[in-house]
């Protein structure tokens, strides 16, 4: 028995030094596509907000489709498709994909929180002389961002998980290291295993900061379910 834990263990710990480099990947790939979900999120969601229907309109379908489509579709279509024509990487072409896919989630919880700041608000701020990009900067994002930070990072977990569709495509981040693990080796229970430690104390991590962010710009009354 003690043989067995003993050969048991040195297996998990093989399997955590193949798959810990590929950790950066993993990270980088969430952090950076979500600062570009942020980006286009927020452009879009003004854009959503916006009176001139040239520019509500095609934000809508841009939200629409988006959501509609499965992101493991759009990585296929961004890679095999867009990036032959833009000669992307598969880093790019992985971050560009999970990074659009997310910015329709961002703008639908962007657009709420705008929208739940009550207008008298911008107009006694544009009374008082301020341009419309003043009242937003100034005024309406500050408030918003009390109703917006929480789900929104709840989206970054979210992201975090979904990255590992990218492996698809052959980015080496840490679900390909495990199929390279297993196609090497041959052993699928803990390499699985493994991976799914690694990810689960990442998400939990993350989680703790969701938990302090939702107590520290919690605003009762208010919710944006995905």
């Amino acid at each position: 028995m003690v043989e067995f834990l003993t050969q048991q263990a040195q297996v998990f710990l093989d399997i955590f030094a193949y798959l810990i480099p590929a950790l950066p990947t993993t990270v980088a790939i969430t952090i950076t596509a979500y600062l570009l979900a942020v980006t286009l999120g927020l452009l879009v969601s003004l854009a959503r907000l916006s009176n001139r229907r040239l520019l509500r309109w095609p934000a809508k379908t841009y939200v629409d489709v988006l959501r509609g489509v499965p992101l493991l579709v759009q990585i296929f279509f961004i890679y095999f498709g867009l990036g032959k024509v833009l000669h992307l990487g598969r880093f790019s072409a992985g971050v560009l994909a999970v990074g659009i896919c997310y910015s329709a989630y961002l703008s639908e919880i962007f657009r709420s929180g705008i929208g739940a700041i009550e207008k008298g608000q911008h107009e006694a701020a544009l009374s008082l002389g301020m341009t419309r990009f003043q009242v937003l900067r100034q005024v309406i994002l500050p408030q918003a961002a009390r109703i917006i930070v929480p789900p929104a990072a709840n989206e970054f977990i979210a992201s975090l998980k979904d990255s590992s569709l990218v492996s698809i495509i052959g980015l080496r981040e840490l679900t390909r290291a495990g199929r390279e693990y297993y196609s090497q080796f041959f052993v699928d229970f803990q390499t699985w295993l493994a991976v799914g430690v690694l990810y689960l104390i990442l998400t939990l991590g993350l989680s703790r900061i969701v938990a302090w962010l939702e107590k520290k710009y919690r605003v009762h009354g208010y919710g944006v379910a995905r």
